[in-house]
């Protein structure tokens, strides 16, 4: 199987006055040697470049690429350049990056930044943890991540609220998808996941939450963690009749 590429950008944004910088598509999935095409509107700046950065996990933003469509063409930063990086644009607030060819190197977050001069600040999408970053991996290479589900405490339940914790461990990279779900339905209200860290093994680990009424844990509802890294998946489950055994 060749490696997928995928992506998720944060739709949070910075906000000055009505400048509101947006990117898209929310999710893109691809497979190593395609092209991938990330959009990014500057909302009222139509005076200014945009430009675009790379973030690995646990890096600094490098500078990719700045476009102006006063320009001939983009100017880059170091390390990047033409065909593998480039740049156009549709309007003088709408832009995209293109990254040809891609491959394993190109696994990142990726966003858009420009100026209002009118505000004298920076405009940029937001990172935040709930996003699945670019990433280019090896199917077969790859084991799945490892899952396990702990149940709320007994203390917490007699406040009607029930926490239950999915830690995935073992994972080779350190991007991944996360989902919950109650009696096979998706949930996404209550849930906060954290970023992957890297552990002293060079691999990653992570935790989700989901918070429900105690009363969903009480009435046995079966509660699936699905955790999806690197083109393998995983998912447990857990219910409080299993948990009584």
């Amino acid at each position: 199987m060749l490696p997928a590429l995928c992506s998720l950008f944060t739709a949070l944004s910075c906000v000055s006055g009505v400048t509101v910088v947006t990117q898209k598509p929310p999710v893109l999935t691809l497979t190593a040697g395609q092209t991938a095409n990330m959009d990014c509107n500057l909302g009222t700046v139509t005076n200014d470049a945009a430009y675009w950065y790379k973030q690995v996990p646990g890096g600094v933003p490098q500078h990719v690429i700045r476009h102006y469509h006063g320009w001939s063409s983009p100017s880059y930063g170091s390390g990047f350049s033409s065909p593998k990086f480039t740049s156009t644009y549709s309007s003088k607030s709408d832009y995209k990056l293109i990254i040809s060819n891609v491959e394993v190197g190109d696994s990142a977050v990726y966003y858009c930044n420009t100026w209002d001069s009118s505000a004298e600040e920076n405009i940029c999408v937001v990172l935040c943890n709930d996003y699945l970053p670019l990433c280019v991996e090896s199917d077969a290479a790859l084991p799945s991540p490892v899952l396990k589900v702990l149940p709320p405490s007994t203390e917490e339940l007699k406040t009607n609220k029930a926490t239950l914790v999915c830690l995935a461990s073992d994972m080779s990279v350190g991007f991944a998808g996360v989902s919950w779900l109650v009696d096979g339905k998706s949930v996404t209200s209550g849930v906060i996941t954290g970023s992957a860290q890297q552990q002293d093994n060079k691999k990653f680990t992570l935790s989700s939450y989901l918070t429900i009424d105690s009363s969903e844990w009480d009435n046995d509802k079966v509660i699936t963690c699905e955790v999806s890294a690197g083109g393998k998946a995983a998912s447990v489950k857990i219910n409080k009749s299993e948990c009584s055994e």
